[in-house]
């Protein structure tokens, strides 16, 4: 895969960036690629050209085909590329070209370029989440980016994306998807959030909701999607036909079709 998602994003960041800035990326891609893994003058180079790649390539959304965002799912399955930018996209090829002999090189590796980077260098840092080798190795650098309240960094993990889906506990996940509503995220573009929805995860929301309720905030309507399947297992069926009688159409309408559809 690591070498079919390379060549991928090589020909998209081909297309769009000056001649120059081809010129530039296809030089750093050697210099990297020829690295010796820990050794710390090949680590600087690559943490230097981490930060040089708008100044070379140009910042912008990357440009993509319905043929592109194909081959992304073929090469790998919930890559959704749809939403990087072109520097995101050459930041993340420059990490994929690097040799990573072990889990712990890599970590070590994604260490330091994310306690360095700015908010854009960690959303390219946490998008290329679902296509790095030894991504086992990066969980907890990914609990690590949940902690952020910065939306667009958080989104980089929880969205369109595989990883959570495949690679976290049904703590780090529980956490995940409350946070997601912490910071006024949405909840529809986390792979596998039917699939992984749980009874733990439907109390959190449930106290979550309670507490909103009684303090006069809105609920965000996708809440009970989580909550719904679990209403009864949780003592849950009054807050959904409260939510039901909501002066909120969109609350009263998700409430009132999990209410249908249990059949409470």
């Amino acid at each position: 895969m690591n070498d079919a998602a390379q060549e991928l994003l090589r020909d998209w960041t081909a297309r769009q960036a000056p001649a120059t800035g081809r010129e530039w990326l296809d030089a750093r891609l050697g210099q990297i690629g020829a690295m010796t893994p820990g050794d710390p003058a090949a680590e600087r180079a690559l943490a230097i050209a981490f930060g040089q790649v708008p100044r070379q390539l140009g910042r912008g959304p990357l440009a993509l085909t319905a043929d592109d965002i194909a081959a992304a799912e073929a090469v790998r399955p919930g890559w959704r590329p749809q939403s990087w930018s072109l520097e995101g996209a050459a930041r993340i090829l420059l990490l994929l070209r690097c040799p990573s002999a072990t889990p712990d090189t890599f970590h070590a590796r994604f260490q330091r370029l994310r306690r360095a980077a700015d908010p854009a260098e960690q959303v390219a840092l946490f998008q290329g989440l679902p296509l790095y080798p030894h991504a086992h190795a990066l969980v907890d650098e990914v609990g690590e980016g949940l902690r952020t309240n910065i939306r667009p960094v958080f989104e980089a993990i929880a969205h369109h994306s595989p990883y959570p889906r495949e690679h976290m506990d049904e703590h780090r996940w529980n956490h995940m998807v409350l946070k997601a509503l912490f910071v006024d995220s949405t909840l529809a573009p986390i792979q596998g959030l039917d699939a992984r929805a749980n009874p733990d995860l439907a109390r959190i929301l449930r106290d979550y909701a309670r507490e909103r309720r009684a303090a006069g905030r809105r609920i965000s309507v996708e809440l009970w999607r989580c909550l719904g399947p679990f209403a009864a297992e949780i003592g849950a069926v009054d807050d959904l036909a409260l939510a039901a009688r909501s002066d909120d159409p969109e609350e009263r309408a998700a409430a009132g079709a999990w209410m249908e559809r249990e059949h409470f």
